[in-house]
């Protein structure tokens, strides 16, 4: 049985993996701007966290098995994030979808949530701190 501060925190920590996730997301479409044909990836940040948490109102399409020699589904990424394609904003001839002014814009913005998820959970443990202080 998770314990009270397990509870407290797990939103917490949910949202941060999920950042993290989202952070190497873009770090990946940063990296590969000029890669061909390469497409850019994304993730929804509020469905995925609804989905990581398991209050997706969304209902899960069940994978089937064609033959007996296929490997059975895991559930696509570690988080459950549905991975999205980047809208293609200007096409380039090589077909990549990369645009380095969004990306980043959204790493930059994602690196702040991140920072403010952090700060919130710092404050957290200061209080617990508190409490338990004599």
């Amino acid at each position: 049985m998770p314990s009270r501060i397990d509870q407290e925190l797990n939103v917490s920590q949910t949202a941060l993996n999920l950042r993290a996730y989202r952070q190497e997301l873009l770090a990946s479409n940063i990296a590969n701007a000029d890669t061909p044909n390469f497409k850019a990836r994304d993730i929804e940040f509020k469905s995925s966290l609804s989905a990581a948490l398991g209050r997706s109102t969304a209902a899960q399409l069940p994978l089937n098995r064609t033959a007996a020699n296929h490997l059975p589904a895991s559930g696509g990424n570690r988080y459950g994030a549905a991975l999205l394609y980047r809208t293609d904003y200007q096409s380039s001839v090589d077909g990549n979808t990369v645009n380095m002014d969004v990306e980043r814009g959204a790493f930059a913005e994602n690196a702040l949530h991140m920072e403010a998820l952090l700060s919130f959970v710092r404050e957290k443990f200061r209080d617990l701190n508190a409490a338990v202080q004599p």
